[in-house]
């Protein structure tokens, strides 16, 4: 079958479209200090912020996966409007401005918010501007990368399965960890992965909830941020570059299962 002619003005439109995206990238590989980068890598500033990076979004990851997969699990099996609310209730941190997101955690668990006024006064803990508050903001907007995937793949199980292990006198959770959770092995893993990729690059709420403050709630974009601010630029490009690799690979490697999510 012949395929239909793309006209010229379509073309020049989306070549426009792609230098969109294609220019902020190579001024970025173009401008990085590639001589300077292993130093930079290497600077205690650089290697604390992502060494606590790597910790906040691996254990936002593991708090989603827990919290995560109960939720996508009553969005796959409910129906009307109780479903679409609770989807969208779910989703909103995809949509959310960043910065709105961490005013809403500061508000909830600030030492004066709706649950964190309690252990304040209690116990004087302080739950903003701690290691724990970077957690609780990465996790909140990565979140929703997890469970769109893991009811997307609750959605195309096969319930065949579930229902062969019931009739031959298995009980719920021996159903959900034999045979539902192997089968949901892909779509948990594309899901953690979109989850901890996206934690990884969180800014806005972080800042917002969290603080900068060196090795307790500093990761990386924040310390993109300082640095650009404080007229070091070269270890906000080399981290960037590190963002942006790992963002890609990320994409690339991802690419059919998040979209068969969507």
């Amino acid at each position: 079958m012949k395929r239909a002619r793309i006209p010229p003005a379509i073309a020049v439109l989306a070549g426009l479209g792609l230098l969109l995206f294609l220019l902020p990238l190579a001024g970025l590989i173009v401008r990085a200090p590639w001589g300077q980068a292993l130093g930079q890598l290497t600077d205690p500033t650089t290697t604390t912020a992502l060494g606590l990076s790597i910790f906040c979004s691996v254990t936002a990851t593991a708090i989603a996966l827990v919290l995560g997969i109960p939720l996508a699990m009553i969005l796959a099996r409910t129906r009307g409007t109780t479903r679409n609310v609770l989807r969208a209730l779910t989703t909103l941190p995809m949509v959310l401005p960043p910065v709105v997101g961490g005013v809403a955690l500061l508000l909830a668990f600030g030492r004066h918010g709706l649950v964190g006024s309690l252990p304040y006064r209690w116990f004087g803990l302080q739950i903003p501007f701690t290691t724990a508050a970077a957690v609780m903001a990465e996790t909140f907007v990565a979140m929703p990368f997890l469970v769109i995937a893991v009811e997307a793949g609750l959605r195309s199980l096969d319930h065949r399965y579930e229902e062969a292990a019931r009739s031959l006198g298995a009980g719920y959770w021996r159903v959900f960890t034999r045979v539902t959770l192997p089968l949901l092995r892909p779509a948990i893993f594309s899901g953690a992965v979109l989850c901890w990729a996206r934690a990884l690059g969180e800014f806005g709420a972080t800042i917002t909830f969290a603080g900068n403050f060196p090795g307790r709630t500093q990761t990386v974009p924040i310390a993109v941020y300082i640095g650009l601010e404080s007229n070091n630029p070269d270890a906000a490009i080399t981290l960037s570059l590190i963002l942006l690799v790992v963002s890609v690979a990320i994409l690339v490697g991802m690419r059919d299962r998040w979209l068969g999510a969507l």
